[in-house]
């Protein structure tokens, strides 16, 4: 068990000093990509909500 964590915390430690920080550059395309994505997302569900919305009406008796 204790080699276990020995061995995890190793890698971790390996793994943090094989990263780095974001330049500003890249920081910022990181977010723009994010953006576009969630944005992409919220309307592909908007429009499945609003699909889903005019059908309910559509069949409700009047």
């Amino acid at each position: 068990m204790i080699q276990k964590l020995k061995s995890f915390t190793k890698e971790c430690w390996r793994v943090l000093r094989v990263t780095k920080k974001p330049d500003k550059y890249e920081f910022s395309t990181i977010v723009k990509v994010t953006s576009i994505g969630l944005t992409i997302i919220g309307l592909i569900g908007m429009i499945i909500y609003l699909i889903t919305e005019g059908i309910k009406n559509a069949l409700r008796p009047i």
